[in-house]
């Protein structure tokens, strides 16, 4: 029997699981009816379930409150097949999206779950509320006539990206009962994601990421005249600043706060900028830092072409309405990635950036800015520093990396809160010299849980001096880890910020990746200035296209011990990887432009371990790609070697050659023969 020709249980099913609700003396309401205001709100503004405007209507939905008094929304969805209860990708995750990170309509239609999932991430990104219960319940009519019934409970949070994670299996809906419902809420407290799972649902989050900063970098270059560079970037930081709430002190800027009025004081611009002051203040930013900010933003936010109304809507509120569309849920759950590092990369390639630029400021992908935070061997009491911040990639994954070893080692969570403070307020330094840059890095510590106490805007070569930014600026930072990607049109491709860098230190290790020809003669005199007082532990050479779209230079991370001259004896690793296992393309309408298609998490590990342990670690990598050797460390261009290939034939080589040519003489004669008798046929 066809779909078509099933009838529908739907309404025996909305009476079943409504009638448990009654029974539990639950205030539940039905799809037409008001739970709160901004629950409400959220519903009515969210794209509904086919993609266009209006509400979105949940079949039952309940706000219930824990021993805690922690409030977690409830939404229910009712079908009544028996095939439609949930519909889960390749791994396993609620299918909301497409391979082009749009919505995946077909399946939030058509999917009890799946629809209540839906209505979940309007809560999560349009609401207060980060803790949501998502229910599907489905059923069918067996072949006897009786009811059957399935269940699905979801929770979807900030914790798990608001992808959502499978509870349990339920029988009925007893769980959301006041006498059981703290037990369901320590079950909920309970799901831990491994860190294998937290690491597949940022990599599926981050291609969305590249595909809606995409988008929306392509609406406004094509469709908002008149903003330059600069003030795209701006707008995109003022926006999600103002956007962030802090619960209980700030509300969020809704979209709805921009009147698009003309009024003194009220434009949408200095509507937008009294919330970022309110936001900056609670975030007790140090008031230089603070005042720089909000004199940068102004500039844009208050200028009168852009608070124009036209149709009654200034540029920008339009322009503030996409970005809050198009980025509003990423930030809101908290993704610990370099989110706007991938902003910027976005920005250049719709932007127009001249190619000067283009291939000087070239931001590091995550997974490379893991390696060399890995490298330089940074941990949980480590003091990080970066001279050319960029949008503070290398300091988020820092950063990062010592609050995860952190967790491992320290076990009360007192302790713990603690240490994460310090990590973020004492332990991290940047520099950075262009503002739009200075502002992005900001953004994304402040997005990453504010570690931009010490991110400053100077010349790190000129005006840095070792200290403190802003607090305790009396006090040296006792850098013992530096991690850095510089400018490579800078003096020695960028050395120059090395031997600064280095000079500065007292101890620790070092991790730089930097253009190849700084190791083989454009850098000479800075690297054997370095080398009288650091030691050049290995030397890896990395993929040609490591940088594809942005760049096309050689690439080769050199890795330091501080403080500890180099011997002519010390032995260099020298490591060839070129296949580090990823297959990258540069197709500006690709789902996924970068694909682990060799092992490419494990062969980064091993290079992390060959650094550190030598040769005893190779296992994807052969010992073609890993060489040790020496280098004259008063010569200054030989960092970049490689194994040597032995010229001297074997036995088995001339045999080959005397086989190939017996084997090419036998079928010449093969040949001439056949062209005789040929000839004599004829």
């Amino acid at each position: 029997m066809t779909k078509k020709n099933i009838q529908s249980v739907e309404p025996n099913i909305a009476d079943l699981a409504n009638g448990w609700l009654k029974s539990y003396k639950l205030d539940y309401k039905l799809e037409q009816e008001s739970l709160n205001s901004e629950i409400d709100k959220a519903l009515t503004d969210y794209f509904t379930k086919n993609g266009g405007s209006g509400a979105n209507r949940p079949d039952a939905k309940l706000l219930l409150q824990d021993k805690k008094l922690n409030y977690y929304p409830i939404l229910i969805e009712y079908k009544g097949y028996k095939d439609r209860l949930v519909k889960l990708d390749a791994s396993g995750h609620v299918e909301n999206k497409t391979a082009k990170n749009e919505p995946n309509f077909k399946n939030i239609n058509s999917y009890a779950v799946n629809g209540a999932v839906h209505y979940a991430n309007a809560i999560l990104h349009l609401t207060s509320y980060t803790d949501i219960i998502a229910i599907g319940v489905t059923g069918y009519k067996d072949e006897y006539g009786k009811l059957q019934h399935q269940i699905g409970v979801y929770y979807v949070s900030k914790s798990n990206f608001g992808m959502g994670q499978k509870v349990g299996d339920y029988s009925d809906l007893s769980f959301l009962a006041s006498k059981n419902f703290d037990a369901f809420i320590e079950t909920i407290e309970s799901l831990n994601l491994t860190q294998d799972e937290i690491e597949k649902i940022k990599e599926q989050r981050e291609r969305e990421i590249s595909i809606s900063l995409t988008r929306l970098n392509n609406d406004i270059y094509q469709n908002e005249k008149g903003l330059g560079e600069n003030d795209r970037i701006y707008l995109v930081a003022a926006s999600i600043i103002a956007t962030l709430g802090i619960p209980g002190k700030v509300a969020p800027l809704e979209k709805s706060d921009l009147k698009s009025s003309l009024e003194k004081g009220n434009t949408d611009g200095e509507i937008i900028v009294r919330k970022i002051k309110a936001f900056l203040n609670e975030r007790n930013l140090p008031e230089g830092k603070k005042q720089l900010i909000i004199r940068t933003l102004e500039n844009t936010l208050t200028t009168e072409n852009i608070n124009k109304v036209e149709k009654g809507e200034s540029q920008l509120k339009r322009v503030f309405t996409k970005i809050i569309d198009d980025l509003g849920i990423y930030y809101k759950i908290g993704l610990t990635t370099d989110f706007t590092g991938k902003l910027f990369n976005e920005m250049y390639g719709w932007l127009g950036f001249s190619q000067d630029k283009l291939n000087d400021v070239v931001l590091t992908p995550a997974y490379v800015a893991k390696l060399l935070v890995k490298l330089a061997r940074v941990n949980k009491d480590s003091y990080v520093w970066d001279f050319a911040t960029g949008s503070a990639g290398l300091l988020v994954a820092a950063m990062n990396e010592m609050l995860i070893d952190a967790k491992n080692n320290i076990k009360s969570p007192e302790e713990l809160a603690k240490k994460e403070l310090e990590i973020k307020s004492k332990q991290l330094l940047g520099i950075e010299l262009l503002p739009s840059v200075y502002m992005l890095a900001i953004l994304n510590m402040i997005l990453m849980g504010d570690g931009s106490s010490n991110i400053l805007n100077e010349d790190s070569l000129k005006d840095f001096d070792g200290n403190y930014g802003y607090s305790d600026k009396q006090d040296k930072f006792p850098a013992d880890a530096f991690v850095l990607n510089p400018p490579y049109s800078a003096n020695g491709n960028g050395m120059n910020f090395v031997e600064k860098a280095l000079g500065m230190m007292n101890r620790g290790y070092a991790a730089i990746i930097i253009q190849g020809s700084a190791g083989t003669g454009k850098a000479t005199e800075y690297n054997k200035r370095i080398l009288k007082r650091n030691t050049l532990l290995a030397s890896i050479k990395m993929p040609i296209d490591l940088f594809i779209g942005k760049s096309n230079v050689q690439t080769y991370i050199y890795v330091f011990r501080v403080n500890e001259a180099h011997k002519k004896d010390e032995i260099v690793k020298f490591i060839d990887f070129s296949n580090d296992g990823y297959t990258r393309t540069n197709r500006k309408k690709a789902s996924c432009n970068l694909r682990d298609t060799d092992h490419a998490k494990e062969r980064y590990e091993e290079v992390v371990n060959l650094v550190r342990f030598g040769k005893s670690k190779l296992h994807y990598l052969t010992d073609k790609e890993y060489y040790e050797d020496t280098i004259d460390p008063e010569s200054g261009k030989d960092w970049n070697q490689t194994a040597p290939i032995d010229t001297k034939p074997t036995l088995q080589d001339f045999k080959k050659t005397v086989s190939d040519y017996l084997a090419w003489e036998v079928s010449n004669l093969l040949k001439r023969k056949n062209s005789q008798e040929d000839s004599l046929g004829k």
